[in-house]
């Protein structure tokens, strides 16, 4: 039976990869800085490993998956979610080749890097916003001339956000990037793709926020994105999973404000059975599930309880909660929905002591920095020495 690796079992989007593999007959095995995690508590993984942090022990963690790799042994390695940006250095370790689902690390590194995905989507002739380094003065024009936002160059879940009015000054650290605000309507994507050609693609809104992050959300149709998402997947060669943040505008033009080179909670709305297919490349589709709209019950469980008191606010979530199904909800496996107030309960401790979101306490020992694999030492902004 051949084995694959996901390198994240928190989070749900990890479970939905885990189930597809355990239906297409590979065993799966889990790895994840803790100790206790959702899918721990799935059918459909048959060993979970502890490793270090990659945010703070890169070096070790990807020494652990080398060892994984090869005690097992595994036969095909997939990141889960901002994992990927330490996964995909890799390769250049491993004593044997084997597959890891992702794109080279250099390209991984430049597309999250919110400044360089600009650029890299305006040579391709795509609509996004005008955006500079904070330091510059590009970025003074863009806050003079009108509502502007202000984002660390490396961040996830949202983490370090901040809106500002047209004139204010720029009060941010000189590697932040400035970019103009789009004033619209959110959406988001997530993608798998095969050298450059597009299987898949979900589009969706969220429809309840747990600060930032979206915890229940619905799948929507809008070909423009559609049409985007395939122009930069072939300018690129994509292999891999891929997702990208839009502003649409009031002339249904959608600007891309940022780039996810991994999995996002859009993941949930393709057919569980189709996925490892896909990337096994046994399959040359994926279908979606029958549910336009999905949640992550606890999550969104929490906001309601957070609206207790505003009672048109709470009766409102109460009803999206008992009108919408769980992303994790499986009659076949329940544990993981059942026991997930027990297995999180670190992420979740952590959330409340230092009053953050679910989703950023989640992703902080998995944050990417800037900084890149050398083979020998890390190195700052991206770059190998």
């Amino acid at each position: 039976m051949p084995t694959v690796l996901l390198t994240l079992g928190r989070l749900p989007k990890g479970l939905d990869l885990a189930r597809s593999f355990a239906q297409a007959g590979w065993r799966v095995i889990v790895a994840d800085p803790s100790a206790s995690h959702l899918m721990g508590a799935s059918r459909a993984v048959s060993k979970s490993f502890v490793v270090p942090p990659p945010a703070s022990e890169p070096s070790a963690y990807l020494d652990a998956l080398v060892r994984l790799v090869k005690d097992e042994p595994v036969d095909l390695v997939v990141p889960v979610s901002e994992d990927v940006m330490f996964v995909a250095e890799l390769p250049e370790r491993l004593h044997r080749p084997i597959p890891v689902f992702a794109m080279p690390a250099e390209l991984i590194h430049r597309v999250h890097d919110k400044f360089s995905f600009i650029e890299m989507s305006a040579g391709f002739g795509l609509h996004v916003p005008a955006t500079a380094s904070a330091s510059t003065p590009e970025a003074k024009a863009i806050a003079n001339t009108g509502p502007y936002i202000i984002k660390p160059r490396h961040s996830c879940a949202g983490n370090g956000v901040r809106l500002c009015e047209a004139g204010a000054p720029i009060l941010s650290d000189p590697d932040d990037v400035v970019q103009r605000r789009v004033l619209g309507q959110e959406q988001s994507t997530c993608s798998l793709a095969l050298n450059g050609e597009v299987i898949a693609t979900a589009i969706y809104r969220a429809t309840m926020l747990s600060g930032t992050v979206a915890c229940s959300f619905e799948r929507i149709e809008n070909p423009a994105i559609e049409e985007w998402v395939q122009r930069f997947v072939a300018g690129t060669r994509w292999t891999g999973f891929i997702s990208f943040d839009f502003i649409v505008d009031d002339s249904g033009t959608p600007y891309a404000i940022e780039c996810n080179p991994r999995t996002t909670s859009g993941l949930h709305f393709f057919e569980t059975s189709d996925i490892a297919p896909a990337i096994l490349r046994t399959r040359s589709t994926i279908a979606f599930r029958k549910e336009r709209q999905l949640m992550q019950f606890w999550s969104c469980l929490q906001e309601a309880q957070n609206s207790f008191g505003n009672w048109p606010r709470f009766f409102s979530h109460m009803a999206h909660i008992w009108r919408t199904k769980d992303v994790t909800l499986s009659a076949n496996d329940p544990w993981p929905l059942i026991s997930m107030p027990w297995t999180a309960r670190g992420i979740i401790a952590a959330a409340s002591r230092e009053n953050v979101s679910f989703g950023i306490a989640a992703t902080r020992d998995l944050a990417w920095s800037g900084k890149a694999w050398s083979g020998k030492a890390w190195s700052e902004k991206g770059e190998t020495s």
